[in-house]
């Protein structure tokens, strides 16, 4: 005999959820806006993240500090009348540029926490270096660095002294140790500036102009106060970098950039004696190297963005799928 049940509750119509965060956004993501595309964010990540950054860096510096000078008075190195250790031109160009390295896998560490995201995000949209891309943007920096390199040597030096030639055993020795640190210590300046300074700025703030500019000025207050035309070069320098990291969907643009104008500077350095030994940087350029230095950044960027339009490489991150709702719970049939 059939029984019909007429008073039994009803049952759900899918599993309770329980609250979670919320779902990353489905749209695709510039590159400064990444820090919302995992739906983890939260105002404190950035503000944290960087505070944890400066703070880790100051004992990395301390520390390298303390490792120098073990290492200089091991060596019977010369003291400093700072109270450090001479290792001679090379030696401290050497040291300066691993100082300055160091920061890279703190931005890193910096992505995975607080950020919680993976740490490729800060190199681009898609998540890695796009090596096929990086090597466009080294080939689009060529002609750029190149009038660099001919207008500097034609323009007048003010001191009068242009330097005696190291020779070619030391010359190639510097530029042996260079070729394997300055791209480091260029990529390590990126990865601060272009990158989590740039991504801490565009959480907060959906205009890449409000993201690029503090990046931009703290850059070129990092390379000190010189002249005026040298930090309106470096603010230049550091406003285009950022625009195209953003326009490019990576920092590989900026990277080149900053790899072949640090190449250029360390390895015209190293070709006369104690060139090394200079402790002027960009900042301290006088107005027609400033000068020229913006142009040739310009004329850098009028080439990527061309590459941009013929290669067309990925600007925005890929959308994130929506989670699949539950299924409607069946109700199963009742019997008697």
């Amino acid at each position: 005999m059939l029984v019909i049940m007429t008073n039994v509750p009803p049952y759900p119509t899918a599993p309770t959820a329980f609250p979670t965060a919320p779902p990353p956004d489905p749209a695709g993501h510039a590159y400064h806006r990444l820090d919302r595309a995992t739906g983890r964010h939260s105002w404190w990540r950035p503000v944290v993240g960087t505070v944890l950054l400066s703070l880790a860096y100051v004992v990395l510096m301390l520390l390298l500090l303390a490792i120098t000078w073990g290492l200089g008075t091991a060596l019977g190195a010369p003291e400093l009348p700072d109270g450090g250790v001479d290792l001679g031109p090379l030696g401290n160009t050497a040291m300066d540029l691993v100082s300055i390295a160091i920061a890279l896998p703190l931005v890193l560490l910096a992505t995975l926490w607080p950020a919680r995201r993976p740490v490729g995000t800060v190199t681009s949209v898609t998540g890695r270096l796009r090596i096929g891309w990086l090597g466009r943007c080294l080939l689009a920096g060529l002609l750029p660095i190149l009038l660099l390199t001919v207008t500097s040597f034609l323009l007048p030096d003010d001191s009068g002294d242009t330097g005696a030639w190291v020779g070619w055993d030391s010359f190639l020795t510097a530029l042996a140790v260079l070729a394997v640190l300055v791209p480091l210590q260029a990529a390590a300046e990126e990865y601060v500036f272009r990158g989590w300074l740039l991504q801490a700025a565009g959480a907060f703030v959906r205009s890449p102009w409000f993201a690029v500019i503090p990046q931009a000025v703290l850059f070129a207050a990092a390379h000190g106060w010189g002249t005026q035309w040298g930090f309106l070069g470096l603010l230049v320098n550091g406003l285009v970098a950022g625009l195209l990291t953003i326009r490019t969907g990576g920092l590989e643009a900026a990277i080149a950039l900053h790899v072949l104008n640090n190449l250029l500077a360390f390895g015209a350095s190293a070709a006369v004696v104690d060139g090394l030994s200079s402790d002027e940087t960009a900042a301290d350029a006088p107005w027609s190297l400033a000068l020229t230095a913006i142009v040739t950044d310009l004329l850098y960027a009028a080439i990527v963005l061309w590459f941009v339009r013929r290669h067309r490489p990925q600007r925005l991150s890929a959308p994130s799928t929506p989670p699949t709702p539950p299924a409607p719970y069946a109700h199963p049939a009742r019997t008697a």
